[in-house]
Parts: C-alpha cells; structure tokens; sequence
C-alpha cells in the first residue's frame, strides 16, 4: 500500500518539475498509465483489508499512508520547505485515527 502512496503521489505531482516544458496532456498520459498500475495493487488490497476493518477505517489508513509519503516528497525531492502545519495536519491525523478505531 505504501509503495501505491508513493507512485500515486510522484505521478500526480512530480510533472511539475520535470514536465513543465511539455504539453499538458503528455502529463496527463503519462500520470494515468501510472495510475492504472497503482490501482492494479489498490484494489486488492482494499478488498483484502475490507475484510478485517469498516470503509472509514479503509480510508483513514488510506489518507494517513497517502500524507506519510507525501511530506517527505514534498520536502525531499519538491524542495518545499518543512513548516509547523506540518506537525498540526499530523496531530488532526492522529485524532481522526483514535475516533475511527476506538470503537
């Protein structure tokens, strides 16, 4: 699930930086045949875990991976400074992820 995270995140932004030359539309061609390989591994794996926990906690998991990835790419290979919202977005995380599974 990760590593559909980190292909979903570097699709959907990293054409910014290394496409900003080109036409939007080779962007958009090239981050759906990378999204169609991450929903090749984000299906399944939503049906298997759907099993286990309810459709709110697929999809807190799912956000909570999704911004655990995106921080460092933002930071790390965007360049974007790391900033204190950074801290409270996790501690809202955090919340939403005690109220979902407490039950």
């Amino acid at each position: 699930m990760r590593f559909v995270r980190f292909s979903l995140n570097q699709h959907r932004y990293a054409h910014l930086k290394h496409l900003e030359d080109r036409y939007w539309l080779v962007a958009a061609v090239i981050s759906w045949g990378v999204a169609l390989f991450e929903y090749l591994l984000q299906v399944p794996a939503n049906r298997i875990g759907f099993g286990s926990l309810s459709l709110p906690q697929l999809k807190i998991i799912q956000e909570v991976i999704s911004l655990l990835v995106f921080v460092p790419f933002s930071v790390f290979y965007m360049g974007n400074p790391v900033k204190l919202d950074f801290a409270w977005a996790a501690l809202c995380l955090m919340g939403a992820v005690y109220f979902i599974f407490r039950g």
